[in-house]
């Protein structure tokens, strides 16, 4: 089975959007630590979006892996680059991290092309 990352991103967007307008200081309060961490600094946000991607392969969020392997591709990460993310994720999560690094991949395919 073949997940459509796009819509995933897209519908899981418009639940977060939901819950936002429920309790609107606590998302104002995430998408301002977001926009704090998301800056270059000693590590570029290229290398910081492959590291939440691996996070989120390793706790098994998928999406996780939608919003921050679109975000890697953005920031120009590879191919390569995201095995590798991958390989770092199933080192620290096992077998799991091997299924969800799967589908990191799939996403990454479909989210770059």
């Amino acid at each position: 089975m073949q997940k459509d990352w796009n819509q995933t991103i897209k519908h899981l967007g418009g639940l977060m959007q939901e819950v936002g307008s429920g309790i609107p200081e606590v998302v104002k309060a995430f998408g301002a630590m977001d926009k704090a961490v998301s800056q270059d600094g000693a590590l570029s946000c290229k290398q910081k979006e492959l590291m939440a991607l691996a996070i989120g392969i390793a706790i098994r969020c998928e999406g996780c892996i939608g919003f921050h392997t679109r975000a890697a591709i953005k920031h120009g990460a590879t191919r390569e680059e995201i095995m590798e993310t991958i390989g770092l994720s199933i080192y620290m999560g096992g077998g799991p991290s091997y299924v969800y690094g799967a589908q990191a991949l799939e996403a990454f395919d479909q989210l770059s092309g």
